[in-house]
């Protein structure tokens, strides 16, 4: 399987990547993880990517597609991969695009998972964290014994700077922003899956199995 998974920040992609993973048995990559690689293994790209992290630049397009294509091509991929974090940009999915028609091969699927922006900033500005052990909560999914205290060790518990709901309101206008063109080029390709992310794990993971087995079949 060949999956692009998608989905604002608070939407359960880290948990729903893990199932698909092990269900496919294939490699779950992220932009991050493709940039750390490259440049552990001194690729020329890699290298060129680095100079522009380390001067806290955006990298640019080419060298950022010709890390992906490198990451693709190794062999763990043989069987599938799920991308997670690329394409963000609509040249990016088209670039992708080439690249697999080069090989032959095509996308299965791109999973978008989707989560009214209410629950996304009660998920996200919920989070509390433990001033002396750094233990998390949540004050309603996860919610410590006394208000306002850690279970191990009593101490304060704080709401971190990026957890505040000014914050996680701006990440999420962004995310939708830059999202919504990437939304309407896959499912006019018809390889968009939306998936209702407002659920159990079980029954939005049943869901996305179910989806990519009628993909399979039609």
């Amino acid at each position: 399987m060949r999956i692009i998974l998608m989905g604002p920040p608070g939407a359960g992609k880290g948990t729903q990547a893990k199932n698909l993973v092990k269900k496919f048995k294939i490699p779950h990559i992220s932009t991050g993880d493709m940039f750390r690689k490259a440049i552990k293994d001194k690729t020329e790209l890699g290298s060129k990517a680095k100079e522009f992290l380390d001067a806290g630049k955006l990298v640019p397009d080419e060298i950022t597609i010709g890390i992906v294509k490198e990451r693709l091509s190794e062999n763990d991929c043989s069987r599938g991969f799920l991308l997670d974090g690329f394409p963000r940009t609509v040249p990016q999915a088209k670039a992708l695009d080439k690249i697999m028609d080069d090989w032959g091969v095509s996308l299965d699927a791109v999973i978008n998972i989707e989560v009214s922006r209410e629950k996304l900033l009660e998920r996200l500005t919920g989070r509390r964290v433990c001033t002396n052990c750094g233990a998390t909560y949540h004050v309603t999914f996860n919610p410590p014994q006394v208000e306002g205290r850690c279970d191990k060790c009593r101490a304060q518990l704080y709401q971190r700077d990026d957890d505040t709901y000014d914050t996680v309101a701006s990440r999420l206008d962004v995310y939708r922003e830059k999202n919504a063109h990437l939304v309407e080029y896959y499912e006019k390709k018809g390889v968009l899956i939306n998936i209702n992310g407002d659920r159990e794990i079980s029954k939005v993971f049943s869901d996305i199995e179910k989806a990519l087995g009628e993909k399979k079949k039609y």
